[in-house]
């Protein structure tokens, strides 16, 4: 098997994060900015917007086996497994090439969000709203339910996908899209479900940077929650399939 370089890998994690957050983003500013199209257009849409943001993400880094997401890398690491990937052993330096590739590719998907809808959101007057297209936020504050609603939700998106690996359905990226619509439907009113650190992160620090009309504080004191959730719910879902393969 040739191995895959890590530039191949940085470059393929930055393309299909990017085109996850471009359009996961999207679909948030979509339904929530002022004088957009699509305003009002609810939950569902965003939901099922950010699991076909994730089907396309899948197909655009399948050179790197299209993590997307740390928790999955940490989880593919707690696995007990020996590759990232086809041809991408796991090491120390391919664990943080997947890490920088997803942060930056979350960070331009969400610059490039904002250039397709930059007049709405000049059009917008509600911080909370231009907050509420980059990140994730809980319904009601509560920090250690907020962390373990992070957790769950995290880790049946890492052991499923784990799972996945054991089908002998060759689907692609459909399960992992229909997987993401359901965990937004199930378990997505409490937080938002980031359950992926880049998701949030990457965006939040957009929007701290952007020169957005209207915007306040980009709540940094609630940003760590859904980084620490999702690792952890990464990690216990990599432990857990180990432990279930014995």
């Amino acid at each position: 098997m040739d191995t895959v370089s890590l530039l191949t890998v940085f470059g393929s994690e930055v393309t299909g994060t990017a085109i996850l957050i471009l359009l996961g983003v999207g679909v948030v500013a979509n339904v929530l900015l002022a004088k957009s199209g699509a305003l009002g257009g609810g939950y569902i849409v965003i939901i099922f917007g950010w699991g076909l943001a994730v089907f396309a993400g899948v197909y655009a880094a399948a050179s790197s086996g299209a993590h997307l997401n740390p928790a999955v890398t940490v989880g593919l690491w707690a696995s007990g497994t020996s590759d990232y990937a086809p041809g991408v052993p796991i090491t120390i330096g391919s664990t943080l090439t997947y890490f920088a590739g997803e942060l930056v590719g979350a960070m331009l998907g969400a610059v490039l969000a904002w250039l397709a809808f930059r007049k709405h959101y000049e059009a917008e007057t509600d911080p909370g709203t231009i907050l509420g297209t980059f990140s994730t936020g809980p319904a009601i504050k509560s920090t250690p339910d907020n962390i373990i609603t992070e957790v769950i939700g995290t880790f049946v998106l890492v052991y499923v996908i784990l799972r996945f690996g054991d089908s002998p359905a060759q689907l692609g990226a459909l399960p992992v899209a229909l997987l993401v619509v359901g965990i937004g439907a199930s378990l997505g009113g409490p937080t938002g479900y980031a359950i992926n650190p880049v998701r949030d992160l990457g965006p939040r620090i957009v929007h701290s940077l952007l020169p957005i009309k209207n915007k306040s504080g980009s709540n940094w004191a609630y940003s760590w929650v859904p980084v620490v959730g999702p690792l952890i719910g990464g990690a216990l879902a990599g432990l857990f399939a180990q432990f279930v393969h014995i």
